[in-house]
């Protein structure tokens, strides 16, 4: 299990979020954290200690007044740390390569995917044409309803019909080089992982999978790492020191090398 940083920017902040408050009305979002630093601050921080697959995430729609301060700061970060972080939120394959110029390592997508609730294999082939698959990393953050972890779009607002599956992941993993799947309804809340979405990663385990959401003290990695058969990687959001959490980074570090 490698850890897995981020830097999550919205209306043109670092930030950690509760995800599932997330609106695009009015740019709202239930904030757990706002730093003072800029993107190329924690860029710096994960370059210095060697990680690589970390994700940047715009979280402001291209509709949004602060969209152009939000890019901003993503592109700061690869900038700093270039063919170390990937870059998602927004991402088509009109601008996908214009983020990997940038220094990006893989672009993330999930809406330009996911049209009308459905996997859109039209845009997912010209996505595959226009940058190749191996910078390609499928977002399949999910929430739950009664009969499975639905994929959700538009920064986790709309469900789509397409349930996480291990047949689903087969069927994608033909298109792209990893999967970022963030459990939306623990998201930000730092109050346990998503049991049903861990143990679903870990018995598929065919590629490198990042999972994101609701790890809040040091047993959570150690529950992630045994329901994910340590063949699932972690990210650490809110609960982190970096972004004001009780989690010391160094000691998550040392965790997840173990």
């Amino acid at each position: 299990m490698k850890f897995r940083p981020c830097i999550d920017i919205h209306n043109g902040k670092v930030k950690q979020i509760v995800g599932g408050s997330l609106k695009d009305l009015g740019d709202h979002a239930q904030e757990n954290f706002i730093s003072e630093k800029d993107a190329s601050f924690y860029a710096r921080c994960y370059k210095q200690d060697g990680l690589k697959g970390g994700h940047v995430i715009l979280l402001n729609p291209k509709t949004s007044p602060y969209y152009e301060a939000t890019k901003r700061q993503a592109f700061l970060a690869l900038e700093e740390a270039p063919g170390t972080l990937q870059v998602g939120g927004g991402i088509t394959e009109e601008n996908a390569e214009k983020f990997l110029r940038a220094g990006a390592s893989h672009v993330i997508v999930t809406s330009y995917v996911f049209r009308d609730g459905k996997i859109n294999y039209e845009n997912l082939d010209k996505l595959v044409k226009a940058v190749g698959k191996e910078r390609i990393v499928l977002d399949l953050s999910c929430r739950k309803k009664e009969d499975g972890y639905y994929i959700v779009t538009d920064r986790w607002q709309k469900f789509t019909e397409e349930i996480l599956s291990e047949q689903l992941l087969d069927t994608l993993a033909a298109y792209c080089d990893e999967f970022l799947v963030h459990a939306a309804d623990v998201e930000g809340k730092a109050k346990g992982i998503e049991n049903g979405v861990a143990k679903l990663l870990g018995a598929w385990g065919k590629a490198p999978v990042t999972y994101a959401g609701g790890v809040g003290n040091y047993s959570d990695l150690e529950q992630l790492r045994k329901l994910g058969r340590n063949r699932v990687d972690v990210t650490v959001g809110s609960a982190l020191d970096l972004f004001g959490g009780p989690l010391s980074y160094r000691k998550i570090l040392e965790l997840c090398e173990k």
